[in-house]
């Protein structure tokens, strides 16, 4: 059964309702899991240039000696781990592929090791469908491939790239599935496997699943909301983003939180790390 979605702006505040937040957490220990992009740092126009600010970085170790913190990305986990500057933290790339612990090293999901022959071959063929077009970013991952639009300026163009991907579904239904995000389109292989499973089995792996503790997550995007539902009557979601973003276009969220921006999600861990 799915759980119940509502209207970003009709969600709480976590901030502006902390006695409401805090009721919910009811004297447990949290363990934090967050995205990385729109989350940690702000939705930028290349994707290279998401590095998180001096001070969000401080606020994450800080909070990291409090209790478990967590990054879920799409991106691949080295990149992640890059930009963040941090090396001290669990953190699940590729959405859960790839999964790194300081205690135990790199955990890699099976069935995505099997699939980068697949990956490799979809990236170059979307490389020659649409790596001509101006403004378009292909970035190639361990396990999916991404096609960013944000910077493609003309419609026909737009539509060319939407087309390109849709015709690789098409041609390969059954090995390929399409995440659509944030002025992207997210090639994965078509397998069980989704940030929210990857949550719940760092959950298992890292002794959380108890009593006196709840899972909380952070995120964005469509692909986050695999990990609130994953998370749901157990745990909490919290969605990062204004209901009157145009790109947001009126979406719902299984999320029980809203935070409005990165910078709110900054002083939100910040008091939760205090």
């Amino acid at each position: 059964m799915s759980p119940a979605t509502a209207n970003i702006a009709d969600l709480p505040h976590a901030l502006r309702e902390e006695d409401r937040f805090a009721e919910r957490l009811g004297g447990r220990s949290l363990a934090v899991f967050t995205d990385y992009d729109g989350v940690l740092t702000s939705i930028v126009e290349r994707p290279e240039d998401a590095v998180i600010s001096d001070s969000m970085r401080e606020v994450l170790r800080d909070l990291a000696r409090r209790c478990p913190v967590c990054v879920v990305s799409g991106r691949d986990r080295p990149v992640v781990q890059e930009l963040m500057g941090i090396d001290d933290l669990v953190v699940a790339g590729s959405h859960g592929f790839d999964i790194w612990s300081p205690e135990d090293g790199t955990l890699e999901h099976e069935a995505g090791t099997a699939q980068e022959g697949l990956i490799e071959q979809v990236t170059e063929q979307l490389r020659e469908a649409v790596g001509g077009v101006e403004g378009v970013a292909i970035e190639p991952k361990k396990i999916s491939v991404a096609a960013h639009y944000r910077l493609v300026a003309d419609v026909g163009d737009r539509a060319r790239v939407r087309e390109a991907v849709e015709r690789l579904l098409a041609e390969r239904p059954n090995e390929l599935k399409m995440t659509p995000g944030k002025m992207v389109y997210e090639l994965q292989p078509k397998i069980d496997w989704d940030k929210g499973r990857a949550v719940l089995y760092l959950i298992d792996a890292l002794g959380l699943d108890r009593e006196d503790v709840i899972p909380l997550y952070l995120g964005d995007d469509i692909t986050d909301e695999h990990t609130v539902a994953a998370l749901a009557g157990g745990g909490m979601g919290i969605f990062v983003g204004s209901h009157d973003d145009p790109e947001l276009g009126g979406r719902s969220t299984a999320a029980d939180f809203v935070l409005d921006s990165v910078a709110e999600v900054e002083r939100f861990l910040d008091g939760l790390a205090r």
